[in-house]
């Protein structure tokens, strides 16, 4: 019997929700793009499945943002926003911290969000996940993004008719019932429109760059021979997951209810009721904003002392109002500026721009750098590359200029945030050369 379907909110979206066992593992479960929890219980082998779960947790089911019974979405959603969502149920059912067991999509989201709140995450299990879905240099086992396009045409083409089972799960394409069934949870899942919005979010994301950030203990799982998704992107994220354990399962089958799906669920259930409580992380993924006021020099000889100081004093009031309003926190003050921290970037780059327009009511120009990676929590300030880079990414910032590291864009999609390239730089002290962007208040 399906468990009763309850509500959070994270924001203004209502996200649906189900609660099913009492094990001493709180575990969510992270969905792909075809989730609708209710309907999910009515195939016997995903019910049996997921009562498995519950015999060692207690299982937390959820549809995401713009599918099954959640809130529909009109505009791409970023992963900022879905992990409000992650959030938000946990909160909902009293959870202080989670195990995330993610699947396919699902696993982007997961990681950054093991990595972003540590403190929330016991442990990650990704089945068949990838950091990124098109190719890229380093990255080249992926099709292009025209082959992805072409393949996109090939879903909605068959959306809602359950055709694509025997992609999905070639063991069981001849199986006319669970064709039908799934032909019902695509159409429930989200409609054509809400998809194409889905996709071209998850065709974008990359968060290779956060991998290296993932505290909690990890689970990298797929099958062998799957059919959908290549299995050097399980490989990727186990070698570049610190200490990540990985597993490869023999099978052909996507679907994680077909096949040897107790094998499976014995590796999960293994990992997660043998692993000990880590200790509390002492570092975390945050997005960190420099900003400075620019010829701060030149100002206070113009105005004098005076006016410079209630200048300065005015221009904190707003920082941190701005700060405030946009749940940053601000680390320290530095002088004419501030070093400050996020637990997302979409929300830093809009403080940012906001924070730019309100001091020029001053009569001064700022400028801002941003960058996406793991600090060092020393008391209440930061330390490490990440903050470094932050830096170093502000100094070359033009006035009135919001410069974003290449970590920080990617990690956007979907935020309606546009971007101007401002090529490769090095940057001071720093290996390598860094790709740089300046933020703009909307796409094009």
């Amino acid at each position: 019997m399906a468990p009763e379907t309850r509500y959070a909110r994270a924001g203004e979206v209502h996200i649906a929700y189900q609660v099913v066992g009492s094990g001493p593992i709180d575990l969510v479960y992270v969905p792909p793009q075809l989730q609708q929890v209710e309907h999910l219980w009515s195939e016997p082998r995903i019910a049996a499945f997921f009562e498995r779960i519950a015999r060692f947790s207690r299982l937390i089911l959820f549809d995401r943002r713009g599918t099954g019974l959640s809130d529909p979405i009109s505009s791409a959603t970023t992963l900022e926003d879905q992990m409000e969502d992650v959030t938000a149920v946990l909160d909902a059912v009293g959870s202080e911290r989670a195990a995330l067991f993610a699947q396919s999509e699902g696993t982007t989201m997961a990681m950054l969000y093991a990595a972003t709140h540590p403190e929330r995450t016991g442990a990650l299990v990704l089945y068949a996940g990838m950091a990124r879905m098109t190719a890229a240099p380093g990255y080249d086992w992926p099709g292009s993004a025209a082959e992805r396009e072409r393949r996109i045409a090939e879903v909605f083409a068959a959306w809602g008719t359950g055709a694509r089972l025997g992609l999905i799960a070639p063991s069981a394409a001849d199986d006319v019932a669970l064709r039908r069934w799934f032909g019902a949870l695509e159409r429930l899942s989200a409609s054509p429109g809400a998809l194409r919005l889905l996709f071209d979010m998850a065709g974008e994301t990359d968060v290779r760059d956060v991998l290296p950030s993932i505290a909690a203990p990890t689970l990298v799982l797929h099958r062998r021979d799957d059919p959908l998704i290549d299995v050097r992107h399980s490989h990727y994220l186990a070698e570049h997951i610190p200490g990540a354990r990985y597993v490869e399962l023999e099978g052909r089958d996507n679907l994680i209810v077909v096949g040897d799906s107790d094998g499976l669920l014995a590796e999960v259930e293994r990992f997660l009721t043998g692993t000990h409580t880590p200790p509390e992380p002492d570092r975390v993924l945050a997005t960190v904003m420099f900003t400075d006021i620019v010829g701060s020099t030149e100002t206070a000889a113009r105005i004098g002392d005076r006016a410079w100081r209630e200048l300065l004093a005015r221009h904190d009031d707003l920082s941190r109002a701005q700060l405030a309003h946009h749940r940053g926190r601000a680390v320290k003050s530095l002088g004419d500026g501030f070093l400050a921290t996020f637990d997302g970037p979409a929300r830093a780059i809009r403080c940012a721009l906001e924070l730019r327009e309100v001091v020029r009511e001053l009569g001064v120009e700022l400028r801002a750098g941003l960058h996406t990676g793991e600090c060092d929590a020393m008391g209440e300030d930061l330390s490490g590359l990440a903050v470094h880079i932050g830096a170093r990414v502000g100094a070359l910032a033009a006035p009135s200029e919001v410069l974003v590291s290449n970590t920080v864009k990617d990690l956007v999609v979907g935020s309606g945030i546009g971007f101007a390239d401002r090529g490769e730089h090095a940057l001071k002290g720093v290996p390598g050369t860094w790709r740089l962007w300046a933020a703009g208040d909307a796409d094009g």
